[in-house]
C-alpha cells in the first residue's frame, strides 16, 4: 500500500520513498519540436520509472488563450513544478538531473 505525503510517494513498508514532480509540455499541434520535446520527455521519464515519479500532462496553446498569449513564439515549454525547465529544444541530461533534484 502507498500513500502520499508532501510531494513524495510513501510505500507502508518505508523501504522505498519515491520523489513526485508534475512536468507540464506546452506544446501546439504541427509543431515538430514539440514533437522532438515529447519524444525526449518519454523516454527520460521511462528511463527513470524506478528512480522517481513524473505526473506528466501536455498542454495545447490552442486551447488556452493565457498560454497562448505568455508562450506563442517559445513553445515548446517544458514546465517542472509549474517553473519554466525550458524552451524550445529539451536536453535529455539536463531533464533528468531537474527531475531527480530534491527541492523544497
Amino acid at each position: 500500500m502507498a500513500r502520499w505525503g508532501r510531494r513524495y510517494l510513501v510505500h507502508s513498508d518505508y523501504s522505498k520513498v519515491v520523489l513526485t514532480k508534475r512536468l507540464t509540455l506546452i506544446a501546439k499541434p504541427g509543431c515538430h519540436l514539440c514533437d522532438d520535446a515529447r519524444e525526449t520527455i518519454n523516454a527520460v521519464i521511462g528511463e527513470l520509472s524506478t528512480q522517481c515519479s513524473v505526473d506528466f500532462a501536455e498542454q495545447s496553446i490552442l486551447d488556452d488563450e493565457e498560454l497562448h498569449a505568455k508562450y506563442w513564439d517559445e513553445i515548446p515549454v517544458v514546465l517542472i513544478n509549474d517553473a519554466v525547465h525550458t524552451i524550445w529544444r529539451v536536453e535529455p541530461a539536463r531533464l533528468t538531473a531537474a527531475l531527480l533534484e530534491e527541492t523544497e
